[in-house]
C-alpha cells in the first residue's frame, strides 16, 4: 500500500460529563478498506463525524495528504475528497430521487438554472451501473427503508471521492444487495479509493476489511491486518470479556395459544396470513426484505389497516385491533424497525422516552410526578444497562444501541403479554445484540411471548422455536427448530408468483 492519505493524531473530544474519544490514532492508505469496530458508544460515529466536519476535536488533528486539515463542514469535507454514508438515514422525503442525489451540488444548465432533466439522466445512469432497480424519479418517501439506504450508498459513491466512510451501510439491505455493495467497494479499492467501514456484522468484517482498528470507550485497543485477527478475538477487543455462546437460547416449556390470526390480508401486500403463538415461545418470521413482514406485524397492532373473516383471537377470546391504543390494551407491544422514526421522540430526554406510552396509567389525574418518572427512568436505565449521563439526557446524543434499549423500556414498562420486534438488532454493537437476546430469553422465561423478525438468518434461527418464512406477503412455509436449515429457509423466501 501506498503511504497514508488519511490520518487521525491523538484525536480527542468531551461532551457534558462524558469524555467520548481519548487520543484516538489510525491511518488510512489509498486503496485499503479499514474496518473500524466498536460497541455502540465506543466513538467510532463521533471519530466520523469530527472527519465530516460535523463535530470539532479539542485535541489533535485530522492529517490529509500530510498536511493538517481544518474541517469546517460536511461540504468542506466534500470538497476534499471525503464523502459518507451515515447510519441514521436522513433523506429529503419530499423529494425525488435524483434530487436527493444531486442535494448541494446541482447540475445547472448555462443560464445557471437546477438542470434537472441532466441529474435525472445521470442518475438513471448510476443507478444502473451501480445495480440499483430504482426509479431515479420516485419521490424518496415511497421508498422502503432498505432502498433508501441503497440510495445512500449510490450518491456517496456518485461523488468521486479519494475516501469514503461507510457507517452500517448494510444495516437495512438483503444479502444480494450486500454482494452488490462489496463488488463496488472491490472497485473502489482497485481504483485507489480508501473506505473506513463500520459495521457490526462480524462476516463482512472479514469478507471486505484489509485492517481493523478497535475502538473501546472513547480510546483506541488495537491497529492490526484483519488476517491476523479471529472472530473470538476481535469481540474480546471490543467488550473487554469473552462473550462464550452468540445465541443463549433459554428451554422454556410453550403452552397454549395466546394469540391466534386466520387469513389475515392488509393490502397491498400482505395476503392470506395464518399464524399461532403460544405462552413462552418465540416465533421467528424470516424473508427477504420487501417479503411483507414488517407491514404484517404493524397491521396486527393497528399501524396499518387489516382485517380478517375470522377475528383474533387473544387467549381464545375474539378482539378488534383497529389502533394502536387498542393493541397496548389488549398486552401487545411493538418494537418497530425504524427506532428513529417510529420509536423515539428524539426532542425528548431518556426519561420521558421511557414513560411516553404510560402517561395515563402512571398519572392518571394528568399531573405529572418528576419524582416518580425520574425513578422509574433510573430503574430501566440500570436494568437494561443503557449508558447515559442522566435520565434527562436528549435521547437524540444516545448511541444506536442505547437508544434501542430506551425503546425497550418504554415497552416492557406496559408489561405486556405479546411484544413484537422487528429487526431490534439492525445496526447496533454485539454487546448490545447480547442484552436484548437475553432481555428476549428472560421474557419467555415469565411467559410473555415474542414475535421476531431478523434479517439476520444465525439471529433467527439462534432465536426462535419456529420460523414463518415470507415470500410476496404470503407465508411460504414453515419450520420448526429441529428442522432449522439456512439453506431451506432460502428457498422458501424466493418462492415468488403466484
Amino acid at each position: 500500500m501506498s503511504d497514508a492519505f488519511l490520518r487521525f493524531e491523538d484525536i480527542s473530544i468531551s461532551f457534558p460529563g462524558v469524555k467520548v474519544l481519548d487520543g484516538v490514532s489510525f491511518e488510512l492508505h489509498a486503496g485499503e478498506v479499514h474496518a473500524l469496530m466498536g460497541e455502540n458508544g465506543a466513538g467510532k460515529s463521533t471519530l466520523m463525524k469530527i472527519l465530516m466536519g460535523i463535530y470539532h476535536p479539542d485535541a489533535g488533528s485530522v492529517v490529509i495528504g500530510g498536511e493538517p486539515a481544518e474541517i469546517a463542514s460536511p461540504s468542506d469535507a466534500l470538497s476534499r475528497g471525503i464523502s459518507m454514508i451515515h447510519q441514521e438515514l436522513n433523506p429529503v422525503l419530499d423529494m425525488r430521487v435524483y434530487e436527493n442525489i444531486y442535494l448541494g451540488r446541482e447540475l445547472r444548465s448555462s443560464l445557471g438554472l437546477a438542470d434537472a432533466k441532466r441529474m435525472r439522466t445521470e442518475t438513471d445512469a448510476l443507478l444502473k451501473r451501480l445495480e440499483i432497480p430504482i426509479d431515479g424519479n420516485r419521490m424518496m418517501r415511497t421508498l422502503s427503508v432498505a432502498q433508501m439506504q441503497l440510495i445512500e450508498i449510490a450518491k456517496a459513491i456518485a461523488f468521486d471521492s479519494k475516501v469514503v466512510v461507510m457507517d452500517e451501510p448494510t444495516s437495512a439491505i438483503t444479502e444480494s444487495d450486500v454482494e452488490i455493495l462489496f463488488r463496488h467497494i472491490n472497485r473502489l479499492r482497485e481504483s485507489g479509493v480508501g473506505i473506513i467501514y463500520i459495521s457490526h456484522k462480524m462476516e463482512e468484517i472479514f469478507t471486505i476489511a484489509d485492517t481493523i482498528s478497535v475502538l473501546r470507550d472513547g480510546a483506541l485497543i488495537r491497529t492490526a491486518p484483519a488476517a491476523e485477527l479471529d472472530e473470538p478475538t476481535l469481540i474480546k477487543l471490543m467488550v473487554g470479556r469473552d462473550l462464550d455462546e452468540n445465541f443463549p437460547k433459554r428451554e422454556v416449556e410453550i403452552g397454549e395459544p395466546v394469540l391466534t390470526v386466520q387469513g389475515w390480508s392488509s393490502p397491498p401486500l400482505v395476503k392470506d396470513i395464518s399464524i399461532s403463538l403460544r405462552k413462552g415461545e418465540v416465533l421467528g418470521i424470516g424473508g427477504l426484505v420487501g417479503a411483507g413482514r414488517s407491514e404484517f406485524v404493524e397491521s396486527l397492532f393497528g399501524v396499518r389497516p387489516g382485517s380478517s373473516e375470522e377475528p383474533i383471537l387473544l387467549k381464545g377470546k375474539p378482539v378488534r385491533i383497529r389502533k394502536p391504543i387498542d393493541a397496548i390494551r389488549y398486552g401487545i407491544a411493538l418494537v418497530t424497525e425504524d427506532r428513529k422514526v417510529t420509536g423515539l421522540n428524539l426532542a425528548g430526554s431518556v426519561a420521558e422516552n421511557i414513560t411516553l406510552v404510560n402517561l395515563n396509567k402512571l398519572f392518571p389525574a394528568g399531573l405529572l410526578r418528576t419524582r416518580t418518572e425520574t425513578k422509574i427512568a433510573k430503574d430501566y436505565i440500570d436494568r437494561l444497562r443503557i449508558r447515559t449521563p442522566s435520565h434527562q439526557q436528549l435521547v437524540s446524543r444516545l448511541s444506536g444501541g442505547n437508544q434501542q434499549k430506551v425503546v425497550l423500556s418504554k415497552w416492557l414498562l406496559t408489561e405486556p403479554e405479546i411484544i413484537i420486534f422487528d429487526d431490534p438488532t439492525r445496526g447496533i454493537d454485539i454487546g448490545a445484540k447480547r442484552d436484548i437476546y437475553n432481555l428476549i430469553g428472560e421474557l419467555v422465561e415469565k411467559g410473555r411471548s415474542v414475535i421476531l423478525i431478523s434479517s439476520e438468518m444465525t439471529e433467527l434461527m439462534g432465536l426462535s422455536d419456529r420460523i414463518h418464512v415470507f415470500a410476496e406477503g404470503r407465508i411460504t412455509g414453515t419450520l420448526d427448530r429441529p428442522d432449522f436449515n439456512q439453506e431451506r429457509i432460502l428457498e422458501l423466501a424466493s418462492q415468488f408468483g403466484d
